[in-house]
């Protein structure tokens, strides 16, 4: 007698067009000609600093406090906050949600305004000069092969369980940069190579600041999950 095949175990099991390789990531840090120690150098240093610097502070700050559950969302917040001493503005820079955008020239954009704004709100704020600068830095990206593939929705579910936290972040932000902040390396092969829009979808919206790494990768598989079941 044959075992029936259920459309979820069908589905769970479909071949996908292309397998997905898991890799991971190694950073050497470079330090930019850029630095500040004051508001009105760090508009400046934001003006002309190259992009990697932007998405170096915003986006892989994630991954450098990935354990920390709340506190500053981006290194720009951080320093503002505690360096500088304005408290003000550091709460602004916090409040950025790196989602939001579409672009990093539009990130830096915004982060501009916030700190122009803040700056022509407190005036006396220009002559605050903080005791530690604040020095731009990008890094090169080496990427590592973790020598992982997933051919189908169960073996990549049990892949992302197996992988490093590296791994998660390589492909589910530091893809960002690549992508042109549009989208991530899980829900671009889900929707492609199999078809997957809904989880795709749901993907892009998982809070990557409300979450630790780990909860990130809870959340991922959890929404996989649901389209076993």
């Amino acid at each position: 007698m044959q075992t029936a095949i259920t459309p979820t175990t069908a589905f769970s099991t479909v071949q996908a067009k292309a397998p997905f390789e898991f890799k991971s990531a190694a950073h050497l840090l470079f330090i930019e000609r850029e630095r500040a120690s004051s508001i009105d150098e760090l508009l400046r240093a934001l003006q002309s600093c190259p992009e990697e610097s932007i998405f170096q502070h915003t986006f892989r700050t994630l991954e450098e406090h990935h354990f920390i559950k709340e506190g500053f969302s981006n290194d720009f917040a951080h320093w503002a906050y505690t360096e500088l001493g304005e408290v003000g503005l550091g709460e602004r820079l916090a409040s950025l949600d790196v989602r939001e955008f579409t672009s990093l020239a539009a990130l830096r954009e915004r982060l501009v305004q916030v700190v122009e704004e803040f700056a022509s709100e407190h005036p006396k704020s220009r002559e605050r000069t903080a005791p530690m600068p604040f020095y731009f830095c990008s890094s090169k990206t080496i990427v590592l092969q973790t020598q992982r593939h997933a051919a189908n929705l169960l073996e990549f579910i049990d892949g992302l369980r197996q992988v490093s936290l590296h791994s998660i972040h390589y492909h589910f932000i530091e893809a960002r940069l690549r992508r042109k902040l549009e989208s991530n390396d899980f829900s671009i092969w889900l929707l492609r190579d199999l078809g997957l829009e809904r989880e795709s979808v749901l993907l892009n919206h998982i809070d990557i600041y409300t979450s630790t790494l780990e909860g990130v990768r809870r959340k991922i598989i959890q929404i996989l999950q649901n389209a076993v079941h």
